[in-house]
């Protein structure tokens, strides 16, 4: 652990200052992998009940004299992270993944979706990348690239596995996802958060959003599918896609197929219906496996290191926000000696 004095940041506790070590320890793991990503998330979750936990290790509960121990986190809100909503999100996704591979709705759909784009790899990119983005404008980024991420597996599986244009292929998906939630207001949650700090004289409405949103995103997409051709070139002058055949008609397919399609339309609709895109993700997996369509074999099919990914980021969030050490390093700077120019630029960048 580093010594309190080489950090910049007056009056950081005891505790704020273990989650800031585990923090750059676990972005460090990630960043050169000495150990596999899901590991890392598993360490970072440890050491917080450990280090910083009201049911740690006593020798941490006890502050030294002369220094500030902070307020401890609840051992519960650490364990929580893996049961975050945006864990049953995903696990929802998944679910849909599974289904939709067994019953060829992935592969349906992405021969049905992709086939006005042609063979070459550059316009099967930019076609996942704009369907991609016009399903995040109306629901969860998350949900959009679970989703769009099971429709390219039959495309990746016929691919050479020596092109690097897949590479660009399966990231061009969680880029436009991102990017396409740009777009309006209820495309991803920190839209909706602003929109409650701009309120009487300094409103906007779902329309002026795109406005203002829109053009960012089509400009943002063209750079990365540019960018993604130089980065990761396809040896392949043409892709030739095995998505022949036709859809299932027995009764377990279409409920496959409804469930998916209503999954969507709620997913797109969380206004009209009032349940937001995390509880609307516990449908599909509770259907299935009523249906049998998802059993014990399908269930260990389930990306669990993915899930373990996520939940020690999970984690490191709630510590976060719990500690104060957010706050602390976001009011780090001076804002009131900066221009509003730097002051845009300085949020962004904390952000």
């Amino acid at each position: 652990m580093m010594p309190i004095d080489w950090i910049p940041i007056d009056d950081l506790t005891l505790i704020q200052h273990r989650l800031l070590a585990i923090f750059l320890l676990a972005a460090l793991l990630w960043v050169l992998e000495p150990v596999p990503v899901f590991a890392t998330s598993i360490l970072i979750i440890a050491l917080e009940l450990i280090m910083i936990s009201d049911k740690g290790l006593h020798l941490f509960r006890t502050p030294p004299a002369g220094h500030d121990l902070g307020e401890l986190m609840s051992y519960t809100d650490i364990f929580g992270a893996f049961s975050s909503p945006i864990i049953i999100l995903f696990m929802g996704g998944f679910a849909l993944a599974i289904a939709a591979s067994k019953y060829e709705l992935d592969n349906n759909l992405a021969r049905v979706l992709l086939k006005p784009f042609g063979q070459q790899p550059k316009f099967i990119m930019l076609g996942l990348m704009l369907i991609t983005a016009v399903f995040s404008m109306f629901m969860s980024n998350t949900a959009t690239t679970v989703m769009m991420l099971a429709l390219l597996g039959p495309i990746v599986a016929s691919a050479p596995k020596y092109d690097l244009g897949i590479k660009a292929l399966v990231l061009c998906i969680p880029i436009a996802a991102n990017t396409g939630g740009i777009a309006t207001p209820i495309g991803t949650p920190p839209n909706a958060i602003a929109l409650q700090y701009l309120t009487g004289e300094n409103s906007i409405d779902f329309l002026q959003w795109m406005m203002m949103g829109l053009p960012f995103v089509i400009v943002q997409l063209t750079l990365a599918w540019f960018l993604l051709q130089k980065l990761f070139p396809s040896s392949e002058d043409r892709m030739v896609l095995k998505l022949d055949g036709a859809f299932q008609k027995s009764w377990r397919a279409v409920v496959v197929y409804i469930t998916f399609a209503i999954t969507i339309l709620l997913w797109m609709t969380t206004k009209l219906h009032g349940m937001n895109s995390y509880v609307v993700s516990i449908i599909p997996l509770a259907v299935f496996t009523l249906t049998g369509i998802i059993g014990k074999d399908e269930l260990k099919l389930i990306n669990w290191d993915v899930l373990w990914l996520v939940a020690g980021g999970i984690a490191i969030g709630i510590g976060l926000d719990k500690t104060g050490l957010a706050s602390a390093l976001a009011h780090a700077i001076d804002y009131e000696s900066l221009s509003p120019f730097a002051v845009v630029i300085a949020l962004s960048m904390v952000c």
